[in-house]
């Protein structure tokens, strides 16, 4: 190996040479929108199967390595030309697809969504991600592209991307981390109008960190990748883009700079101006400082002023149910990276820590990135019904005052891109008897009905093919591992008779963390053996996932895994670990299991979505009720470990829930699953097919989750970010200063008299009337709302699940006091109670909550700024109906 330091190394490129009728090869190839079109994938594996597996399902790379007779075949040969024609039509129909925002006449004009994340998984050849996150990304934008959504991604380009996986003679799991080659990646490097290649710059300390851009295809969608291995860096920070998730707290500081601040310079060198920025979790908050900082510069206005229409236009995703889950950086340390960054933001160094803190007083706290976006965003969401609710108790202390239900953290649930999942042979099934119509418009539930039109025999006899070709390719893999890993000749002839295709077979593949419990499976060791030993009806598990390199719990549950599988008789032949999961482990797995397990503590799945991948095929989920699951009530497309209970023992809880499981498996699962007709089909398991993929495909799927993006998220942002643009930010500076002329009026406020007819106990469907003087001091009536708010009363006098009226203004009275009139609805009897409170008004403050500007009633109507968190105060009124 000769390196640059021994000798000026000159690069040159080269391209596939391809005949002419075999060029538009070369634009699908270059275009990720073949990963969820089977009938493109099939182009390639028709020119050479070997060699499509050998370039790990890369067609770039296999379309250089091809041979010239091969293609020269491929150019004579019709049948396959019109093949080409086909999917080069089919491109084309996609590219030009009216966009489903102008076909929902929810357009809201020219405007543009730019979507940040630290990894996307688009595709096993393109190891730029870890797991869910980073897949859920790359269906994001797959759906985005269907949806012909005006959106450009912002990522790292990873030069050694997340870590590939394989086991120890021992079963404890290593890592190791080929280069990506870039040059036979379906990426280009962007450059500018001298034809250089383009680079945008960022600070670090004492230094000038350069990076270049490169842009991948996905449909219709740009994703821009950001690279700092350039020659004019330092060795050593042309390594912050090399791994995924690696390296420790300095590395993850810059990393999250160049994604950042970097990002957005690059969009600004590409000439591209987003209305709408969405986080896809913390990692790239630093753009809304970014953002900030360009504003100041442009306008000359402070920090407040800027963040006011910023903040409109930035929606940030949580995706963690759990603080320790979220990237937080010392104080000291963000005091080094933005010490000649902060005066930019006008802003002092302790200006800009309060900005990631919870409590903007603790000076020691650490700097949270999940805090700074969430400052610096009017809109924020989880990805589950049940996240959300987790998000809102998580981060109330934000909004101090606010009671929990009202944080406006709202939910997304997450979902998975239907057509990169399904499996050829359902596709096939699906377009015959549902047409074309389910893959422009997967969110239909009309469509999915028509899954009831299959015939039974049909639908199994691909499943079952899907699943004798799992255990295939899983015995080749398993023997693969064996041989690498020096195992005896007697384990690597066991290996091939492991599995059975005609088996029950459940499939557990996802991140090893200690939360995900990928051992409750063995809690109970013999009645897992007798589970795995009926032979009448067998039952085997394939088991797939990797632990972070520094998760040593996380690796201490594989090897559990492992050894139970090699020193047990009959785990050897029924538990398979497979290493290295990622999207083509994957696509096996939901396309050929029975049932899909899932099992980890709940509320600490923020979503999932493997299962939701399963669904799509037919495969029935066997799970706890957390993340997206705990959102499926049909009893008839799976099943649940418990009712949703959350348990203080963990011990007890791991117990229960085990012996749970096993009873769902022995009494249920087993059952439905080997209860066959005279013809040897199990009807009752197809029909939970059935219903499993009629009512879960149509709701757990990008294309309907991106669409709830859209009209939740991304259009009130653009309405919202444009009305505050309005002359040269005007609205935006009017913004900051009622701000501030709020919080410095408010806690002179005085509720005056409240009159209401509680003198005797109303009946249901009576009205609580109230009539109440409130000293607004110098406000205007319409810079405020006052509000009651309604709800029943616990023991302690404290309002539960409350609702807030607005009171009418009804009158003038002078010198600053007004009158407030209201009648609110009962609708249950039982101690109810009500309690007043002021909050901003008028159109600025639409749809937003600012935290700090809430004021109670408390104690003989004087209103008082809190001074913590709380639920609405416990000096609510009592009224009985």
């Amino acid at each position: 190996m000769i390196s640059q330091d021994q000798a000026r190394i000159r690069s040159f490129k080269v391209v596939p040479s391809l005949p002419e009728p075999l060029k538009p090869l070369l634009e699908i190839a270059n275009n990720l929108w073949w990963t969820w079109h089977p009938e493109a994938v099939e182009l390639f594996i028709r020119l050479d199967r070997n060699l499509w597996k050998k370039c790990n399902h890369n067609p770039v790379r296999m379309l250089g390595a091809c041979t010239q007779s091969v293609l020269e075949e491929a150019a004579r040969d019709e049948g396959y030309l019109n093949s080409l024609q086909r999917a080069v039509n089919n491109l084309k129909r996609h590219m030009e697809r009216t966009p489903w925002l102008i076909r929902q006449k929810l357009d809201p004009g020219d405007f543009k969504i730019a979507y940040f994340s630290s990894e996307f998984g688009l595709t096993e050849s393109f190891q730029i991600y870890s797991g869910g996150l980073g897949i859920l990304a790359g269906d994001h934008l797959k759906s985005a592209s269907e949806l012909g959504m005006p959106l450009v991604a912002v990522g790292l380009l990873y030069r050694n991307g997340y870590f590939q996986q394989y086991l120890n003679a021992d079963g404890w799991q290593q890592e190791f981390y080929p280069e990506l080659d870039f040059a036979n990646l379906p990426m280009t490097r962007v450059r500018d109008s001298s034809g250089k290649p383009m680079r945008v710059s960022v600070t670090l300390p004492g230094r000038e960190l350069f990076i270049y851009v490169w842009r991948v295809n996905v449909g219709r969608i740009q994703l821009y990748l950001l690279d700092t291995n350039l020659p004019d860096n330092d060795p050593a920070d042309r390594g912050i883009t090399s791994q995924l998730y690696g390296g420790d707290m300095e590395l993850r500081i810059k990393q999250e700079i160049v994604l950042g601040i970097g990002g957005v310079r690059a969009l600004t060198a590409l000439g591209i101006e987003p209305d709408v920025f969405h986080m896809n979790e913390g990692h790239s908050a630093f753009l809304a400082l970014e953002r900030v900082r360009i504003l100041i510069d442009k306008y000359n206005i402070t920090f407040d002023q800027a963040r006011q229409f910023a903040a409109a236009g930035n929606v940030f995703t949580t995706h963690t149910p759990v603080p320790a889950g979220i990237d937080r950086f010392p104080p000291e340390m963000i005091a080094r990276y933005f010490k000649d960054y902060h005066p930019l933001l006008r802003l002092d160094i302790e200006g800009l820590l309060a900005l990631g803190r919870e409590n903007v007083y603790e000076r020691k706290e650490f700097f949270s990135m999940a805090v700074l976006a969430i400052r610096l965003a009017d809109h924020y969401n989880g990805v589950s019904k049940l996240h959300g609710e987790v998000s809102r108790s998580m981060w109330q202390g934000i909004w101090p005052g606010v009671p929990q239900q009202e944080v406006p953290i709202t939910h997304v649930t997450n979902g998975v891109h239907a057509r990169s999942w399904l499996s050829a042979d359902l596709i096939q099934l699906l377009d015959r008897y549902l047409g074309a119509r389910w893959q422009n418009d997967p969110a239909d539930h009309r469509i999915w009905a028509a899954i009831n039109e299959v015939p039974d025999e049909e639908l199994w006899r691909v499943h079952e093919r899907r699943r004798q070709k799992l255990i295939i390719w899983s015995r080749r893999k398993l023997r693969a591992q064996l041989e690498a890993r020096g195992a005896g000749a007697d384990e690597i002839q066991a290996a091939t008779d492991a599995l059975n295709p005609g088996a029950l077979t459940i499939g557990f593949a996802r991140r090893f963390a200690t939360y995900k419990r990928g051992n409750l499976i063995l809690r109970n060791i013999q009645r897992l053996q007798a589970i795995l030993g009926n032979t009448e009806h067998p039952i085997q598990f394939l088991i797939a996932g990797k632990a972070h390199p520094a998760d040593g719990g996380g690796k201490d549950l594989i090897r559990q895994m492992v050894h139970f599988a090699r020193e047990t008789k009959i785990g050897r032949h029924r538990i398979v670990f497979l290493e290295n999961y990622d999207i083509h482990v994957a696509r096996y797995l939901v396309q050929g299991c029975d049932v899909w397990l899932n099992n980890p503590r709940r509320g600490m799945e923020a979503s999932g979505t493997s299962g939701m991948k399963a669904a799509l095929n037919g495969v029935l989920n066997c799970s706890i009720r957390d993340g997206w699951w705990d959102e499926v009530h049909d009893t008839d497309v799976g099943w649940s470990i418990g009712r949703g209970e959350e348990y203080t023992n963990l011990d007890a809880a791991d117990d229960l829930e085990s012996q749970a499981l096993y009873d769902l498996i022995e009494k249920q699962i087993i059952p439905t699953f080997y209860n066959r007709d005279e013809n040897g089909l199990p009807r009752q398991w197809v029909a939970r097919m059935k219903a499993c993929i009629s009512k879960l495909a149509p709701v757990f799927n990008t294309n309907r989750m991106v669409q709830e993006y859209a009209e939740n998220l991304y259009v009130p942002a653009a309405k919202r970010a444009r009305m505050l643009k309005a002359n040269d930010l005007d609205v935006s500076k009017k913004l900051a200063a009622e701000k501030e002329r709020l919080r410095s009026a408010m806690g002179r406020i005085r509720v005056e008299e409240i009159q209401a007819n509680t003198d005797r106990p109303l009946n249901v469907r009576d009205s609580l009337e109230l009539n109440v003087t409130v000293d607004l001091t110098e406000l205007a009536p319409a810079e405020v709302r006052v509000q009651a708010y309604v709800g029943s009363l616990d023991n302690d006098g404290r309002i539960i699940s409350g609702e807030a009226y607005d009171l009418s203004h009804a009158q003038d009275l002078g010198n600053g006091r007004h009158r407030y009139v209201g009648a609110v609805p009962t609708h249950m009897s039982g101690r109810h109670g009500y309690a007043l409170r002021i909050i901003p008004g008028g159109v600025m403050f639409e749809g937003i909550t600012e935290p700090g500007l809430i004021l109670w009633d408390k104690n003989g109507g004087v209103v008082e700024k809190p001074t913590a968190p709380a639920t609405p105060p416990a000096t609510a009124t009592a009224v009985t109906a």
